[in-house]
């Protein structure tokens, strides 16, 4: 299509030091496989980070191969003459430190042992996976970043990434998040590494790639994804419509309703491409992120003297992250001095408005880009 970025190669940074996390553990070093669309300018600042939510990773536009299905997941926001702009910007995205698409993780290999980290990976924060990828924006030669932009978890990482470096982030855009997980989120949360550590293929975390706990990831996420839609979205897609395999009154547990078909589904292929116990711990990175803790318990504390500027996207169906949430981190950051733009949009879809076809959002993030020039 126009516009699109076309194929694209996936790339591995390989840091050889040792890095320290959060937890006070450490690896020898660590690998982040990442994605860049664009070019660099001369100055080498013209750069818009892209940050993934949980279950994203570093592939967030184009293709891999001409026989995709389907193309990167922000595909729709990122290119030639669209939202983020790939004529003017240099877009960086990578796999988060504790992922399983190609970053070190708990499924990569421990090379004393020659087998996965499994459970014997350090715990990763929010916060260690902004350092991870600051590290990789210091290899890359960036000098400066136009702007971090990310949705749910992604959010989460772009408003660290302005706490962490106010000097270098010029903008944050941070969609459908919270300044601290919510004790609703923590318990969804909780319920699905339960459904992962009851299934007893999860051995404590000890199994090859290829084999663990399907049957316990799979509900995690079918658990997960009722939070990232809206119950207006799912009655207006499936309402109570019976599959058509499904005899009238037929007082069985089998398959019924449609809706719990396509569940099923969401679970089934999740558990094809992702790892049980990164689930575990990037559900806990999140479990864990409070931008105030810091600070005093003050959210406000942790933007001020901030010259960073900041757009917050929230939408009307989202009951994961609400507006409210939103809300809360604009209130900091006006009592911080700190400039905020902020807008609830509508849409359908619930918390996964961000990553749908939303043509509102394509506008605000354009406008927000481009405000002001550099």
């Amino acid at each position: 299509a126009p516009g699109d970025v076309g194929l694209v190669t996936p790339r591995d940074f390989v840091h050889r030091e040792a890095f320290t996390f959060r937890s006070g553990q450490t690896l020898p070093g660590f690998t982040l496989r990442y994605e860049t669309y664009g070019g660099l300018n001369a100055a080498r600042d013209n750069v818009i980070v892209i940050c993934h939510a949980l279950s994203g990773d570093h592939h967030c536009a184009g293709w891999h191969t001409p026989q995709d299905r389907k193309p990167g997941w922000w595909n729709n926001l990122i290119g030639a003459g669209k939202a983020v702009d790939t004529r003017r910007f240099f877009v960086v995205c990578a796999n988060v430190l504790g992922g399983c698409q190609g970053s070190s993780g708990p499924s990569s290999l421990n090379a004393e042992t020659g087998r996965p980290h499994g459970t014997t990976f350090p715990f990763v924060t929010i916060r260690d996976m902004v350092r991870a990828q600051k590290l990789l924006l210091d290899h890359l030669g960036v000098t400066g970043v136009h702007a971090v932009v990310g949705g749910s978890m992604g959010g989460m990482q772009a408003l660290q990434f302005a706490i962490e470096y106010p000097r270098l982030v010029r903008r944050v855009l941070a969609m459908a998040t919270t300044g601290r997980e919510s004790a609703q989120a923590i318990a969804f949360n909780e319920v699905g590494r339960q459904a992962i550590m009851q299934d007893p293929a999860w051995n404590r975390g000890d199994y090859q790639r290829d084999g663990g706990p399907r049957v316990g990831l799979a509900i995690a996420r079918m658990m997960a994804h009722i939070t990232y839609v809206s119950d207006a979205s799912m009655d207006r897609k499936f309402g109570r419509r019976k599959k058509d395999t499904a005899a009238p009154e037929a007082y069985t547990f089998d398959l019924q309703f449609e809706v719990e078909s396509y569940l099923r589904h969401q679970g089934i292929s999740f558990t094809d491409r992702f790892d049980a116990n990164s689930y575990l711990y990037i559900t806990r990175a999140m479990d864990y992120f409070d931008l105030a803790e810091d600070h005093g318990g003050h959210l406000a504390n942790a933007f001020r003297g901030s010259a960073t500027r900041f757009c917050l996207i929230s939408f009307d169906t989202d009951w994961l992250y609400p507006t409210s949430e939103s809300r809360n981190i604009v209130h900091a950051l006006n009592a911080s001095g700190a400039p905020v733009s902020f807008v609830e949009l509508s849409a359908p879809f619930g918390h996964d408005s961000f990553l749908l076809d939303v043509p509102e959002l394509d506008r605000v993030v354009d406008g927000f880009l481009k405000a002001g020039g550099q």
